[in-house]
């Protein structure tokens, strides 16, 4: 209380006047927590401490990749949260038409009715064709795949006169799923999935079913293998890194295609930092040990 005294019950005097300044104890613990708050909001002031939300949805193809991109972001960046949903490549465009979503997610290349789009190339991802460990088979051609698929072939030993297995469970992805939609435009081009074919909704689903039915055959993103499934080569090549970015034609894997980011504007603010992030050498390296092909 003697400072308090001290420091604010004091005669002062300027040129001809004389005023005298008195402060009451309450009054003096006021001024105290108003510093004390101006301090504190000059801190936390747009920029330093204000949370930015980012919202991503669409492909649950791309999902994994940028859940695991944005995981490690967020260690970098606690004040920038990105929450991403799926609901597929369709979703993802809609989402970032009606901006629903800050980004939107697709594993296939826009229409011409969706190219006003601004893309970002987070990664390139290979649709690789599994099977049970169990089916001895370990090549098979794009032609075969199109004839399965369009049930044309239904047994296994039409593919591999040696081969054990029996009547071929062809397994599909929804309509309006990237994956299937790459699959269709990589592999099957003109010919249609057969409707008998078994639709899933997810890579899951599909990853799941081949794993426990030697005579399943469906297609997943390369990300997506893991040791319950094999998976085979095409056209005599296998899928692997190294045929991804294989500069000879005939030696490159075929079964090819993007993943994107989607934006209506040039994305700014915290989805610039991300995309940035993506492209740093923490980012490559991250997308490389998930099995994709980065962007250099």
């Amino acid at each position: 209380m003697k400072l308090h005294n001290k420091l604010f019950n004091k005669d002062y005097s300027f040129q001809n006047y004389n005023f005298k300044v008195n402060f009451s104890p309450g009054s003096f613990k006021a001024i105290i927590a108003l510093v004390i708050l101006s301090v504190f909001y000059c801190l936390c002031a747009p920029g330093y401490c204000e949370t930015k939300k980012l919202m991503i949805a669409g492909s649950t193809s791309v999902q994994p990749i940028a859940e695991k991109l944005s995981e490690h972001f967020m260690q970098k960046h606690p004040n920038i949260k990105i929450e991403i949903q799926g609901g597929g490549s369709s979703a993802g465009v809609q989402a970032a038409l009606s901006g629903a979503a800050d980004i939107g997610m697709s594993s296939r290349d826009l229409v011409a009715s969706e190219s006003h789009l601004k893309t970002f190339t987070v990664a390139y991802d290979a649709i690789v064709m599994i099977v049970n460990p169990q089916n001895h088979i370990e090549n098979i051609s794009r032609d075969e795949i199109r004839k399965i698929f369009a049930f044309d072939i239904t047994a296994w030993n039409k593919i591999n006169a040696s081969s054990e297995c029996g009547v071929i469970t062809v397994l599909t992805r929804e309509d309006g799923s990237g994956t299937r939609g790459a699959f269709e435009e990589l592999i099957m081009g003109t010919v249609e999935i057969a409707a008998r074919a078994l639709v899933q909704d997810s890579t899951g689903s599909i990853r799941e079913i081949v794993a426990n039915d030697i005579d399943a055959i469906g297609y997943i993103s390369f990300g997506s293998l893991n040791q319950k499934v094999k998976a085979l080569a095409v056209d005599g090549i296998k899928p692997e890194t190294k045929s991804f970015t294989e500069a000879d034609i005939s030696r490159k894997y075929k079964v090819i295609r993007p993943f994107l980011f989607l934006s209506k504007e040039e994305p700014q603010g915290a989805a610039r930092e991300f995309m940035n992030y993506i492209r740093s050498e923490e980012g490559i390296a991250i997308i490389k040990a998930e099995g994709l092909v980065p962007v250099l």
